[in-house]
């Protein structure tokens, strides 16, 4: 991969207060404005981007692969999106199996750098993004079929990803919850109609 590489990344955007569940930092002044602590917080999740983009780019460089680097920031985690190029998909793997290994070795690396946990996410050539849009398909189209029919169903052992992105689906069908079942790695998704006789 050229040296341009790490000049090509898009800046991480400054996202708005921060989003999701996550308990902010202990090591945050409290004393802070809102929008203070907003610009601290994007200030952390570009700095773990960056991070996480530099070691990436190092282990492409050892490998001989080429890509650009795309740096967000979404629900209180920074994301990086590798995308451009040509032998990508091998770092994806069966069911994304190796893009879920570099993204824990890429949250060890921010952490060693940090000394604060990572919930960096990770993406390459695209394959979360498009993951994404066939588990909420796949969550849909269940939970309409459980209230339609009353039966529970299912669905196949997925990662912890995966199972959010079916259960936030499900969450938006009337008549229906979902609940996850099982043990790692084969734990997976029940979708079950609501019981409304009590």
């Amino acid at each position: 991969m050229s040296s341009a590489a790490g000049e090509e990344r898009r800046d991480l955007e400054e996202p708005g207060a921060p989003a999701g569940g996550s308990e902010p930092s202990s090591e945050r002044d409290e004393s802070l404005e809102p929008s203070d602590q907003a610009r601290d917080r994007a200030a952390e999740l570009r700095q773990e981007a960056d991070i996480a983009a530099d070691y990436l780019e190092r282990l492409l460089d050892l490998l001989d692969y080429d890509g650009e680097f795309d740096l967000d920031a979404a629900n209180d985690r920074a994301l990086v999106t590798v995308v451009d190029g040509p032998q990508l998909s091998t770092l994806v793997g069966s069911r994304g199996k190796v893009l879920d290994a570099l993204q824990e070795l890429t949250r060890r690396a921010v952490e060693r750098q940090t000394g604060e946990r990572s919930r960096l996410m990770l993406d390459i050539d695209g394959y979360r993004e498009g993951r994404r849009r066939e588990l909420t398909d796949l969550g849909l189209k269940t939970a309409e079929r459980v209230a339609s029919d009353g039966v529970p169903a299912t669905l196949e052992p997925m990662n912890p990803f995966e199972r959010k992105m079916v259960h936030d689906a499900v969450a938006t069908v009337a008549g229906v919850t979902s609940e996850s079942t099982g043990e790692e790695p084969q734990r997976c998704v029940v979708v079950l109609p609501v019981d409304t006789s009590g």
